[in-house]
């Protein structure tokens, strides 16, 4: 059985005017204040709504009610917003 020739492929060279520029590759890192802040807002989200339960609805802020919930998660979605900024 005769056998197939092979192809040489050319090695491909992406176009320059589509390279990323060199403002994306200097970007500082985050500073140190942003993981820590997320890390608290996550642990005291989590901390709000299980006093919230465990207390019987009763403490932090008994007025409040279920805006209980809305403050616990909303610093939850906090921090999820600040740790899409790290780098």
């Amino acid at each position: 059985m005769p056998k197939s020739q092979v192809r040489k492929k050319k090695v491909y060279t992406p176009p320059t005017d589509v390279r990323p520029t060199t403002a994306a590759a200097t970007r500082k890192p985050s500073p140190v204040w942003l993981p820590a802040t997320a890390v608290a807002l996550i642990v005291g989200g989590i901390g709000w709504l299980v006093v919230y339960y465990l207390s019987e609805q009763e403490f932090p802020v008994a007025a409040w009610g279920y805006w209980n919930l809305a403050v616990g998660f909303g610093a939850m979605v906090g921090s999820l917003i600040l740790l899409s900024r790290w780098r």
